[in-house]
């Protein structure tokens, strides 16, 4: 999130206007293989317990953070590959319960407060969050650098905080922003920090969503980061997702064996890439071992 949050402000995530295509439905799909958490890949034809319905009703709500925010039925069950009488049933249900909201003028959907709910839910009961905010603050004050803290979803990481330094109005980023997992200094650090069997079910959902074409170079940049995180202890992504961003990006390890990762971030001319690799990663490094250590 910082790293393109320099170049273009707050414009990540923007709204998509057109409509969505057949590769963005496979790549849903995709990352509904990869777990959200430490566990297995997600197949719900082997697990007796999985609820078909349910999990069906989440994949609509995730259709709207897809780079749209307002959707038609068409649209969603073209996102998420279910049937559009399925789609209908859900987004009905949806809006019953409050989690979605109905357009009567443009006869499309959009998140409802029910959403925002949750969302609130989650981030202001974080404990992580709330004590290592004034370290994250202090960071961010030393290095000029942005700092953030994001946690997993699927093939993403999502900012639960993130700390300025005073002068830096323009790298404002709001808590909820995802980077990829692949291409970011955050994304790498959780994939290189979590047990080889997790980062092959990330590997193959990954190979899925980007193609033959992408993923060799995606694989070669975590193959790098990979070598770099066993040698150093953290990851780099210089240019790598925003030709105008440097960032590192190290693994936070809580208590309950949630993985999390902090990363900062600033535009290249201002942190350069050896500046980031001999010093403020290593001090990035320090910073979670510092988190960690409060017993969260």
């Amino acid at each position: 999130m910082q790293e393109r949050a320099f170049a273009q402000g707050s414009s990540f995530g923007s709204v998509g206007k057109g409509c969505c295509s057949m590769s963005e439905a496979e790549n849903m799909l995709s990352e509904l293989m990869a777990a959200s958490g430490a566990g297995g890949r997600v197949e719900p034809e082997k697990d007796r317990k999985f609820v078909e319905a349910l999990s069906r009703g989440l994949n609509v709500l995730r259709a709207f953070t897809q780079g749209s925010t307002i959707l038609g039925n068409q649209e969603i069950a073209r996102l998420t590959g279910l049937p559009k009488p399925t789609v209908s049933r859900m987004t009905y249900t949806l809006t019953r319960l409050e989690y979605l909201s109905y357009n009567k003028q443009l006869e499309k959907y959009q998140l409802s407060s029910g959403v925002l709910a949750l969302g609130y839910a989650y981030v202001s009961n974080l404990k992580v969050r709330q004590l290592a905010k004034p370290y994250m603050d202090e960071f961010a004050r030393q290095t000029n650098m942005s700092v953030g803290l994001t946690c997993r979803d699927r093939l993403y990481m999502i900012y639960v905080e993130n700390c300025l330094p005073p002068k830096a109005s323009l790298l404002r980023m709001d808590i909820g922003h995802k980077l990829p997992m692949a291409t970011t200094s955050a994304g790498r650090a959780y994939y290189c920090s979590i047990a080889e069997r997790g980062r092959k079910i990330i590997e193959d959902s990954m190979a899925e969503k980007y193609g033959p074409k992408s993923w060799p170079e995606k694989k070669e940049g975590l193959d790098r980061a990979m070598e770099e995180y066993k040698k150093h202890g953290f990851c780099l992504s210089l240019g790598e997702w925003d030709r105008n961003i440097n960032s590192a990006g190290v693994p936070v390890h809580l208590q309950d064996g949630t993985t999390m990762a902090l990363t900062c971030a600033a535009p290249s001319y201002l942190v350069p890439a050896e500046k980031l690799r001999n010093s403020i990663a290593c001090q990035l490094a320090v910073l979670a071992s510092d988190i960690e250590s409060l017993g969260v």
